[in-house]
C-alpha cells in the first residue's frame, strides 16, 4: 500500500514541479520584456525567483517518492 501512495505522490509531485516550470518561464519572459512596465517586470523578476525554488522543492519531493516507491 505504502508503495502505491508513493507513486501517487510521485506523480503529485512531478505535476506540481512541471506547473512551477511553466510559470518560471512565463515569469522570465515577462521580465525580459521590453515593452512591460519597471515595476512589472520586477514583480515578475521576483516571482520567477519564488517559482524557481517551488520547482526545486516539487522536484526533490518527487525524487523522494520515486525511490521510496522502488522499496
Amino acid at each position: 500500500m505504502d508503495t502505491i501512495k508513493n507513486a501517487a505522490n510521485y506523480v503529485a509531485e512531478s505535476v506540481q514541479g512541471a506547473g512551477a516550470t511553466a510559470s518560471k518561464e512565463a515569469n522570465k519572459n515577462v521580465a525580459k520584456d521590453s515593452n512591460a512596465s519597471l515595476s512589472t517586470r520586477a514583480q515578475a523578476a521576483g516571482d520567477a525567483i519564488g517559482d524557481k525554488v517551488d520547482e526545486q522543492t516539487h522536484n526533490r519531493k518527487a525524487d523522494v517518492h520515486k525511490e521510496a516507491s522502488k522499496h
